[in-house]
C-alpha cells in the first residue's frame, strides 16, 4: 500500500482539487470563447470541453511525475520536498518512468481526435513546453514564466480546435496574460522555498524578484488584466465577461495581495490553490457570453 500511494503522491491528485485544475482553465477559456465567435452547438462545445478536461487532468499528472523524476537530487535537499516519493525511495525511478508514459499514452491518443492545426499546436505544447519544463530551474531565473507558456497553450489550442485556423491576436494576447497569471501564483508558491533554493542552486522568479517580488508580481497582475480587457473588447465580450472574468479577476487580485503574509509560509500555498478558483471565476464570465448566443 505504501508504494501504491507514493505512486499517487507522484500525480499530486493527493493535493487540494483547485490547484490541479490550472493547466484546464486556460483550455476552457480558448475553447470558450471560440465557441461564443461560431456559435458552436451546446453538444459539441460540451464534448470539446470533455476531450479537453480529460487531457488537461492526465497531461498535468504526467507532467508531475516528470518533474519529480528530473528534480530527485534536488528535492532531497529541500525541506518541504525531501519526502516526496521518490527522495524518500517509496517508488523506483523505473516505476516512475512507467508511470509517466502510461499516463501520456492516452493524452496522445486524444490528440488525434483534432484536425492537422490542432495536432500540431498540441505537439507544441508536449515538446518543448512541457517536456522541458523540469529543466528550466537549473538553465533561467524564469522557470515560472516557462512554465506560463506551457500551462497557457491551450488558450490558443482550445481556439484552433474549435475554428481550426490559427488564433487571431486577441486570443494570443490573452495567452500573454496567462503566462502573466501563471508567473504570479507559481512565483508566490516558490517563495516557501526560497531559503533552500538558494542553498541547493535552484532558479526561480521568487528569488531573481527578491524584495520587490509584490512590485513585480503587481506589474504582472496588471498585465493579466490589461490582456483580458483588451482581449474581451476585441472579440465582443459581454456582461458576464466584463463582470465576472474581469471584474473576479480584479477582486481576487486585490483580496491577493491584501492578505499574502510573505512570512507565513503556509499562506504561499493558500494563496497558490485560490488561483484555480479565480481561474474557473474566468471560465465562468466566458460561458455565460457564450450561453447567451447559443440556443439551449
Amino acid at each position: 500500500m505504501g508504494t501504491a500511494r507514493g505512486y499517487f503522491e507522484l500525480t499530486r491528485l493527493h493535493k487540494p482539487f483547485m490547484g490541479n485544475t490550472l493547466m484546464f482553465w486556460p483550455c476552457a477559456w480558448g475553447l470558450t470563447m471560440a465557441a461564443r465567435a461560431v456559435a458552436l452547438p451546446l453538444p459539441i462545445f460540451a464534448a470539446k470541453l470533455a476531450v479537453f478536461a480529460i487531457g488537461s487532468f492526465l497531461l498535468h499528472c504526467a507532467v508531475c511525475v516528470l518533474n519529480d523524476i528530473c528534480d530527485v537530487d534536488f528535492d532531497r535537499q529541500v525541506e518541504r520536498t525531501k519526502d516526496r516519493p521518490l527522495p524518500s525511495g517509496t517508488v523506483s525511478l523505473r516505476g516512475a518512468w512507467l508511470l509517466c508514459a502510461t499516463l501520456l499514452v492516452p493524452v496522445l491518443g486524444l490528440m488525434t481526435y483534432g484536425d492537422q492545426l490542432s495536432l500540431i499546436l498540441g505537439a507544441i505544447g508536449l515538446f518543448p513546453l512541457h517536456a522541458l519544463y523540469p529543466l528550466m530551474k537549473r538553465w533561467t531565473w524564469w522557470p515560472q514564466a516557462w512554465l506560463g507558456l506551457a500551462f497557457n497553450w491551450g488558450i490558443p489550442l482550445g481556439w484552433a480546435s474549435v475554428t481550426g485556423h490559427v488564433p487571431p491576436l486577441p486570443i494570443w494576447v490573452l495567452f500573454v496574460g496567462g503566462v502573466c497569471w501563471t508567473i504570479v501564483y507559481d512565483t508566490i508558491y516558490a517563495c516557501q522555498d526560497r531559503e533552500d533554493d538558494r542553498r541547493v542552486g535552484i532558479k526561480s522568479t521568487a528569488l531573481l524578484f527578491g524584495d520587490y517580488v509584490r512590485e513585480v508580481l503587481a506589474a504582472m497582475v496588471t498585465a493579466l488584466l490589461f490582456c483580458l480587457v483588451y482581449a474581451g473588447w476585441e472579440l465582443r465580450q459581454g456582461a458576464g465577461y466584463a463582470l465576472l472574468s474581469c471584474g473576479g479577476t480584479l477582486a481576487h487580485s486585490a483580496w491577493q495581495f491584501a492578505t499574502w503574509d510573505e512570512a507565513d509560509l503556509k499562506d504561499h500555498r493558500a494563496k497558490f490553490e485560490s488561483n484555480g478558483l479565480v481561474g474557473c471565476v474566468i471560465w465562468l464570465g466566458m460561458l455565460f457570453d457564450y450561453l447567451s448566443v447559443v440556443p439551449l
